[in-house]
């Protein structure tokens, strides 16, 4: 035992060696990487994107120094699926986790065989997952330390669900210790967890995901943050985000490490009864279009990423895992099928995407095509059901430069661009049909017959 952990610790040694070499080949050590996920935030619920909105003067700031993605899309634009597809730099559909959000009698989760944003940076980075998780608390994907991370402090799922209860655990420990929750104190909690982990590992690499629960309904604001505003307690909310994201970045630099640094600020979806998705059409869970989908995103590394740019190319969070190792010094991964694409000159230098085309998902099917100039939608939701445009002879092509928030399809306009983006879409559906489930999981089977049963 003795001897496996000595060789352990050396392959360890080795491997940052190596990722701190292939770095210094680019004239600096391997960065850290810090997400900031949050949950259900809208386009238009940070003033970067929507100034005359909730104030978030910490956020702004993040933007001024670093970069704003104007069109960052979520691996989906519901939870569990997005933050699969986040962590693997895969299409959701790929994971098995593609349908729905898992419930709390949900036995599904994210697969061991997943190589996730913890294992791709292992050994040489320390690694560790703050917040929510939600891809899965029964059997072997729970707790969060069975996929890379090193140290784990939170909560199995949303904070809407009971029973919940705060988790912690560590690597190389059978031991979770379970504690009471104090809804007003989780947002806090989490980044006093995610501060303390930073400072212990300042002098090596470390990844962290800060999964803040916030500012998914229900609301739970926390003192001093004002919910009298205009945006009531979800702008109360939205408030200490921002306040969070202030202390983060000042912390970074109390501890002299900013330079050394990727910080990124996103959402897992677009926003759900309450927030803003902007300008943008739909919201969380609604189809193909961009208000479930398209969410801020912030790069902040200052004197690696440019200050006070903005940036179109459309990218995803598909995209993070590839970047990650490519900045780590590390090479692609291999024996792994990566939909996410290495977004670092995107960030660095403005470039365009590296996408010839992202695929938005209705649950497992392709449902939308998004090129950098174009979007193709085949089907829509209304009244509880979802139409395909092909039932009634129609087609949504929309020209994101002169109309981005989807109003007026132009596909008689342009009908080869029509062509090209049905056959692109179609392609898509033919690429992962073969990763649907057979069958919609029990647990929502049983949630389908008790609607059925709800009075009209």
């Amino acid at each position: 035992m003795q001897r496996r952990t000595l060789l352990q610790g050396a392959g360890a040694a080795l491997a940052t060696l190596g990722a701190r070499a292939r770095a210094a080949t680019a004239g600096r050590r391997p960065p850290n990487f810090v997400i900031v996920l949050c949950d259900d935030l809208g386009y238009g619920d940070v003033s970067v994107y929507e100034p005359g909105g909730i104030k978030t003067p910490a956020i702004e700031r993040m933007g001024r120094e670093g970069v704003v993605l104007t069109d960052y899309y979520a691996p989906a634009n519901l939870c569990s699926p997005s933050r699969a597809g986040l962590l693997t730099g895969r299409y959701p559909v790929r994971t098995g986790l593609g349908y729905e959000v898992i419930m709390q009698q949900d036995d599904r989760g994210l697969p061991l065989s997943e190589v996730t944003i913890a294992k791709a940076l292992k050994p040489a980075y320390a690694t560790a997952l703050f917040g929510k998780w939600h891809l899965g608390h029964l059997g072997p994907s729970w707790p969060p330390t069975t996929h890379g991370f090193d140290a784990f402090f939170g909560i199995p799922y949303s904070h809407d669900m009971k029973p919940l209860s705060l988790y912690e655990a560590h690597a190389g420990s059978d031991e979770t210790v379970k504690s009471e929750v104090d809804y007003p104190q989780l947002q806090q909690q989490f980044y006093a967890h995610a501060e303390r982990f930073i400072e212990a590992n300042k002098d090596r690499p470390f990844f962290v995901e800060l999964a803040l629960s916030a500012p998914h309904l229900p609301e739970h604001p926390h003192a001093p943050f004002d919910s009298s505003t205009f945006a009531g307690p979800y702008g109360a909310v939205v408030q200490e985000i921002d306040s969070i994201v202030g202390r983060l970045l000042a912390k970074l630099r109390d501890l002299k490490i900013e330079r050394d640094t990727v910080v990124i600020f996103t959402s897992d979806n677009g926003p759900w009864f309450e927030g803003s998705p902007g300008w943008l059409r739909e919201r969380k869970g609604g189809g193909g279009f961009d208000g479930g989908y398209r969410v801020p995103f912030i790069a902040w590394a200052p004197g690696r990423f440019p200050a006070g740019k903005r940036v179109s190319s459309m990218i995803s969070g598909i995209d993070l895992l590839p970047t990650f190792r490519a900045m780590a010094g590390l090479p692609p991964l291999e024996g792994v099928t990566m939909d996410g694409r290495d977004i670092t000159k995107v960030l660095a230098e403005g470039a365009a995407s590296p996408h010839a085309e992202l695929v938005l998902f209705d649950n497992e099917t392709p449902i939308a095509i998004r090129t950098q100039d174009w979007k193709y939608i085949d089907g829509i939701y209304y009244r509880a059901n979802r139409f395909p445009m092909s039932l009634m002879g129609y087609q949504e092509l929309f020209d994101l430069k002169a109309d981005p928030s989807e109003n007026y399809s132009v596909a008689e306009t342009y009908p080869d661009v029509a062509r090209d983006m049905k056959a692109r879409l179609d392609a898509a559906k033919t690429t992962f049909a073969p990763f649907k489930h057979k069958d919609i999981p029990p647990v929502f089977k049983a949630l389908q017959a008790q609607m059925r049963g709800l009075p009209d």
